[in-house]
């Protein structure tokens, strides 16, 4: 059984078996080309490479540009939250108690008739012990003098310079 010929456009009848090796086309310079190896393979792979070439670097950047993108929303979202939290004690400064509480806590502001309580630390009080007998309540001997202030001022002045 012989192979079909088939009919070209020209109406010439073709042979449809493979040339032999050595009838195969010859190169540029000698060497056989395989049959798999064709002009159209070899212009459409330069032809990907070059694509490839010339998309990689695009790539690379979106995909850069898509993690900054990422991080730059979990900014975002911490900011808003730390918004929120400032917005919420900004509001507590509205109500009068806290303002109170604030001021006595912070400030160490008292109300009118309370009574004020320091405690000391125990390592900063010296341990004096009172002198028995009776305490003296008169007034000092500096301030029996019968000197104006300002002369006192400008001794205190004196004393401290010298």
């Amino acid at each position: 059984m012989q192979p079909r010929a088939r009919k070209a456009v020209n109406g010439s009848v073709a042979a449809t078996r493979r040339p032999a090796r050595s009838e195969r086309r010859r190169g540029r310079y000698g060497l056989v080309l395989p049959e798999v190896l064709t002009v159209r393979a070899m212009v459409l792979s330069v032809v990907v490479l070059l694509a490839v070439v010339l998309l990689l670097p695009t790539v690379r950047a979106v995909m850069s540009q898509q993690a900054q993108l990422r991080d730059l929303r979990a900014e975002l979202a911490a900011q808003q939250e730390q918004k929120q939290e400032l917005e919420i004690e900004l509001a507590r400064w509205d109500d009068r108690q806290y303002v109170i509480e604030q001021a006595r806590s912070r400030l160490s502001f008292v109300m009118p008739g309370d009574k004020v309580w320091r405690t000391l630390d125990s390592d900063s009080v010296p341990e004096d012990e009172p002198e028995p007998g009776p305490v003296d309540t008169s007034p000092s001997p500096s301030a029996q003098d019968d000197t104006p202030w300002y002369t006192s001022v400008w001794d205190s002045v004196r004393i401290a310079g010298g």
